[in-house]
């Protein structure tokens, strides 16, 4: 009899499997990159002259770096206020029973249900001068003319929180819902309180769950175009919108590139600091 056929280990797969997504990564979104990388080293809106000259604009110009400093600057009150909000929401749904569980969960994941731009003119309405905002504070006698809500900075964050917010809550559900419930009774049974519980042993425990969801609500929140042109109007500039003047409006396809190129290293750098911190939150977290 021959010897028996070596067993095959059924946990390993050839890297061929992974050809169709390397492929389509490469051709949708690496190709694109480099183009728009390409168009961006022209000095001038023909493609005759190359440099760095749409980058030096960008750096030097202090209307550009305003609108830069603008969109970073809301991405992290929006995801300030999505984390005040949504940490609440996740401690509840780690302390309810199975239905209500249900109902907290249909209600974070409503918001991914509605198109983004129904959401986004429902706040229009919501934050007009006849708006629901308006008339409850009128009719309770706080105040006597609306206040200016729509196309102000807190109208765009206001909006921006509730359209992000399952990004920053579902992170937060499954790092809560790691943690085991009897670390509390015994921080409670050795003299701790509840605030100091909190501070020492869940939230730390929850740290990379908390950073997952900054990092997803912050890169979403600042490149949400439709939100921030809606409800910002024409009195507020951030850098999607300022993209799409430069490349749609006033044709200048290299500014637009650079503009692009900037955007996304920024982006990085926010998105690397998240990571970094998550990598720190595990040795704390398990400390």
């Amino acid at each position: 009899m021959g010897a028996a056929p070596a067993s095959r280990d059924v946990t390993s797969y050839g890297m061929g499997l992974a050809a169709p997504l390397a492929l389509f990564f490469l051709l949708f979104f690496v190709a694109p990159l480099l183009q728009l990388l390409w168009l961006s080293l022209h000095n001038d809106t023909a493609g005759l002259h190359w440099g760095l000259g749409q980058y030096l604009h960008f750096l030097t110009d202090p209307f550009s770096l305003s609108v830069l400093g603008s969109t970073l600057l809301l991405g992290a009150e929006v995801t300030a206020v999505c984390l005040v909000l949504g940490f609440p929401i996740a401690w509840l749904y780690q302390r309810v029973g199975p239905k209500l569980q249900t109902i907290i969960i249909l209600i974070v994941l409503l918001p991914l249900l509605t198109s983004v731009v129904v959401r986004t003119f429902a706040w229009i309405v919501i934050l007009g001068r006849q708006g629901i905002i308006n008339a409850t504070l009128q009719s309770l006698g706080i105040i006597d003319t609306p206040l200016k809500l729509l196309y102000t900075q807190f109208g765009v964050v206001l909006a921006l929180a509730q359209v992000q917010m399952p990004l920053m809550t579902l992170p937060l559900i499954t790092a809560l819902g790691r943690i085991d419930p009897n670390l509390d009774d015994a921080s409670c049974s050795l003299g701790a309180g509840s605030w100091r519980t909190f501070f020492r042993v869940v939230l730390p425990l929850a740290l990379p769950g908390v950073i997952a969801g900054c990092t997803l609500t912050y890169a979403a929140a600042i490149t949400a175009f439709i939100t921030q042109s809606l409800i910002g109007g024409g009195q507020m500039l951030f850098m999607p919108m300022y993209l799409y003047q430069q490349a749609s409006t006033l044709q200048n396809w290299p500014f637009a590139a650079a503009i692009s190129i900037i955007f996304l290293l920024a982006v990085l750098a926010v998105v690397s600091v998240f990571t970094t911190l998550g990598r720190m939150s595990r040795g704390y977290g398990g400390a």
